[in-house]
Parts: structure tokens; sequence; C-alpha cells
């Protein structure tokens, strides 16, 4: 009997989680994969705790529907604002036996592997510096050994949705943010890049950056643990189909969602538009 159709679902609120989706394919190439991205309600950096979950759990109950067992929040202002409630409220109401998973915990547990001095800085959307997502998870992890400090950085999606990356522009914020956080902190040796849009910046990133300084990218510390975990759940793993395939889907029009959908996921890609 051919198995069933159950791919991974990897969800965000509109381009960033490509990035992530992308570490992913090439670190586990065999699975299927569905990305939806909410392009049409994005972003979610500036929206309250209860519209962020209530658009997540939405979201995540879609790809439920499309057979997925395991889902993975690629969106840091997501799993900062809606992966606890959906995992401690709705999975055990909905389905046990699926599972959502964010991005936060597993960038976490990588920092003791960049720091050498314990300081570690947070670059993030409004919304995700503003939960505090991020120092509750190290200190959870690792009690007070390590100092940390956040900056908003609010205009860098936009900077990046708009094309702008390579433009003076980029250059002004990101020199601004980054002067900001380590006037906070001038210790800091580690920066993690709270939101999956910010690789992108990176080139404008490395312009202003301290020498030394080391830049934890979350695509492949994600991929790293994605395969980590389905190693250690086998029990989940079985329910993943592997085809080798790719699904992209939008809340947004096809035709605005692909050109830039192309430009994070590195190649030409084709979407459907779904409703939520």
């Amino acid at each position: 009997m051919q198995k069933m159709f159950q791919p991974i679902g990897v969800f965000d609120s509109g381009y960033g989680g490509l990035t992530i989706l992308k570490s992913i394919v090439e670190k586990l190439p065999q699975y299927d994969y569905i990305y939806l991205g909410d392009n049409a309600r994005n972003p979610y950096g500036s929206r309250s705790f209860d519209v962020v979950y209530q658009y997540t759990r939405e979201a995540v109950m879609k790809l439920f529907s499309m057979g997925c067992n395991l889902v993975i929040l690629a969106c840091n202002t997501a799993s900062a604002k809606a992966l606890r409630t959906i995992q401690q409220n709705d999975l055990p109401f909905f389905d046990p036996s699926r599972r959502v998973l964010g991005v936060i915990r597993p960038s976490v547990e990588k920092v003791p592997f960049y720091t050498e001095n314990g300081h570690v800085g947070i670059l993030g959307t409004a919304g995700t510096v503003l939960s505090e997502s991020y120092p509750l998870e190290i200190a959870k992890l690792y009690d007070d050994h390590l100092i940390v400090t956040q900056e908003a950085c609010p205009m860098w999606v936009p900077l990046v949705e708009n094309g702008e990356v390579n433009n003076p522009a980029a250059d002004y914020f990101v020199q601004k943010n980054l002067t900001n956080l380590f006037r906070k902190d001038p210790d800091i040796d580690t920066v993690i890049l709270g939101c999956t849009h910010y690789p992108l910046l990176i080139p404008a990133i490395l312009k202003f950056l301290p020498n030394g300084v080391k830049i934890l990218d979350q695509g492949p510390v994600i991929a790293d643990s994605l395969k980590d975990y389905l190693s250690r759940h086998p029990e989940i793993d079985q329910k993943c189909s592997k085809y080798s395939t790719l699904q992209f889907l939008t809340t947004e029009s096809v035709n605005n969602f692909e050109p830039l959908a192309g430009l994070f996921f590195g190649k030409t890609l084709k979407a459907q538009k779904i409703a939520l």
C-alpha cells in the first residue's frame, strides 16, 4: 500500500521562513515540505500576542488539514507569541500526536557553541524583542551565566521586502541598530539574527559588525536541530513522507509572492494562493 502524503509544514508570516526552509531542504532533501506564508496579513512583528496567536493557529490548522503531522514555525514572532499556547492549549485537544516546533529554543541551545565571554546580542523585530522570549529562554537554560542585550530593528524587514538590501538605506539602518546594540554592551561577542529576514542583510551587517563578533544564522541551526529531532523521535519521523517534493502556498497574490520568494529561497518557485 502506498504511503500517505504527509509533508512537513513550514509556516511564516511572510517570506523570511523561506531562508529556514532552504537550509532544511539542503540538510534533509528526502522529505516532503509545504511552505505557507501568510503574506496577506504580514508583518506580524507589530501585532498583539492575541492576534499573532489567532493567525498562527489558523495557519497551523490549515497545514494539519493538508496532512502535516509536524509543523515548524519558521518565524520568530510566531514562535515568541504563539508557540507555547498552541503546544499547551491546542494540541492536547486537537491531536496530541502532532507536533509544532519553533525557532527560538534551537537557536538558544547553540549559543554556548558561539560565545566565548557570555555576552550575547539579539537583533529582532519589535514584537520579538518586546516578548522577551530570547532572554527568558536563555535564562531558563543557562541561569545567569549569559548576559543578553536586545535591539529592535523595525526597518530591517521592510528593507528586505522592498529589495533595498544593497542600497544606502540598508547601510544606514543596519549601522544605526548595531551602534545602538554595542553601545548598550561593547563586550558582545555573538549576535543572534532573531528574524528570518535578516540573513539577506548579512553583507550589510558585516560592514559594521566589530571584528571577531560571531553571527548566529538560524537557517543552518534549525536544519541541524530538525535532523536531530527526527532521529530522536522515530515515531514522528515515520509519519513524514519522503518523496522529495516542495509546495509553496501564500495568502497573497502569487504574482506578488513568487518574485520575492525566489530571492529568499535562492531559486525560482511556483506558488498557490489559499485562504485561511
